[in-house]
């Protein structure tokens, strides 16, 4: 049985700062095992928090220089979390921090240039793991299904809700994956007009009404009966959702129970098609109990929340998982979920 010792980095759309985890995976030629042995969160300074979130309107040379800056800083915190815990990782897989992700124009960014993590940390790394499937014709997104697949085979639907709610099982033995709807950023941006990062447990959703007109007027998006494969980006927001909002001129909380009543039901209408079984949900929004209520009530699967670390750490460690496949030659994003010509093995390999 082989093992791989591999550090997996994420920062997500959220911008609640980068996820690390430290993962050993090992295989017996029918199924793929893994442990996550140290786990760590940095999170964002609000200088890095308005760097990445300004970064949308940057030029190319501005986007250039803040993908040098943004490789070194995951480079050293990287370097300081591998010397903190005494580890020897083999491998660094870096999904890196999304900018533009605009599948239906041919091209996708994420920051965080590899070579620099590679010489700072001394340790080949992969990052760009969506570029290739872009060029096949594919979507470039969502990328965790393949970890869903060969890690948490035990559960037929997997969802993580992060800054983007996606969804992933398997029909006929092929792996359908889409992104659902906007989830954290969403909240989040509501959450910010209060004075808060986050609405901590929906408390504040909690309190507020579901105004039906906006909620139909959220709902009714073409984005929600697109067939999959598909995918969304911060430009939805800033697009369909973010004006809608803000001339909506009704009370924050209840913009804020509205727009999560929005979530639960995009997540139950997209899983309603399929047999009654269990549903294993992780990213932060695992942690609203307000949404998690509202999906319970809305859907009529089992749903399963996992660990804290399962929870915070699950994309940390796909990425880890796409990097050992990418290191072995094997397929890392499939054809299957984005829409691409070919399955791919995908990632830019850099060396120290």
């Amino acid at each position: 049985m082989k093992d791989f010792k591999v550090i997996g980095l994420m920062s997500g759309s959220s911008l609640d700062g980068v996820d690390i985890a430290y993962v050993n995976f090992s295989h017996d030629n029918r199924k793929w095992f893994f442990q996550i042995l140290e786990t760590g969160n940095i999170p964002y300074t609000s200088s890095w928090k308005e760097k990445l979130s300004s970064a949308f309107d940057k030029d190319a040379a501005q986007l250039k220089e803040l993908d040098i800056e943004y490789g070194k800083y995951l480079g050293n915190v990287t370097k300081k979390f591998i010397e903190k815990y005494e580890l020897a990782p083999k491998l660094i897989a870096s999904h890196g921090h999304t900018i533009f992700h605009r599948p239906e124009e041919n091209y996708t960014l994420q920051i965080g240039n590899g070579n620099e993590i590679a010489k700072i940390t001394g340790i080949t790394t992969i990052n760009d793991f969506r570029s290739e499937d872009i060029a096949k014709g594919g979507q470039g997104a969502p990328l965790v299904p393949i970890g869903d697949k060969y890690l948490f085979a035990d559960f037929p639907i997997c969802l993580n809700i992060g800054g983007i709610a996606n969804v992933s099982y398997d029909i006929e033995k092929h792996r359908i994956a889409y992104d659902i709807c906007m989830a954290n950023q969403l909240l989040n941006y509501l959450a910010n007009k209060l004075g808060y990062e986050y609405d901590n447990n929906g408390n504040f959703a909690r309190q507020g009404h579901v105004d039906e007109i906006l909620l139909s007027q959220l709902n009714e998006n073409p984005y929600y009966t697109q067939e999959a494969p598909k995918s969304l980006g911060r430009e939805f927001f800033e697009k369909n959702q973010r004006d809608i909002i803000d001339n909506s001129g009704l009370d924050i909380k209840d913009v804020m129970a509205t727009a999560t009543e929005h979530i639960a039901y995009q997540i139950a209408s997209a899983t309603s098609h399929l047999e009654k079984s269990k549903i294993l949900i992780t990213g932060g929004g695992a942690k609203n109990n307000y949404l998690i209520e509202r999906i319970r009530t809305l859907s009529k699967h089992e749903i399963v929340i996992p660990d804290t670390m399962t929870i915070d750490y699950k994309e940390a460690l796909i990425f880890a998982f796409l990097g050992v496949l990418k290191m072995e030659g094997k397929v890392n994003v499939l054809s299957s979920v984005t829409g691409a010509s070919s399955d791919s093995s995908s990632g830019n390999i850099c060396l120290p």
